[in-house]
């Protein structure tokens, strides 16, 4: 399929995903990087409250909050 046919069925709001190869696809600048913070022991354990009260991991709540407060101060 020509990038113009395809174009304008997306436009159209046409259903593509069987014209896309998602086997080599990726996220743009969402490669991860790891990174150790020390934290006082209170700190973690306030984490794992919240965590534990929003059904997620601690990990996953740090990322979260992080990245609202980049998005606010961008």
């Amino acid at each position: 399929m020509k990038a113009k046919e395809f174009d304008e069925k997306f436009e159209v709001g046409e259903d593509l995903t069987e014209e896309l190869d998602f086997s080599k696809a990726r996220r743009v600048n969402q490669i991860p990087r790891r990174v150790n913070i020390d934290f006082p022991a209170w700190v973690v354990e306030e984490l794992d409250k919240e965590a534990g009260r929003l059904g997620i991991t601690r990990q996953a709540l740090v990322k979260v909050w992080i990245a609202e407060k980049l998005r606010k101060a961008a």
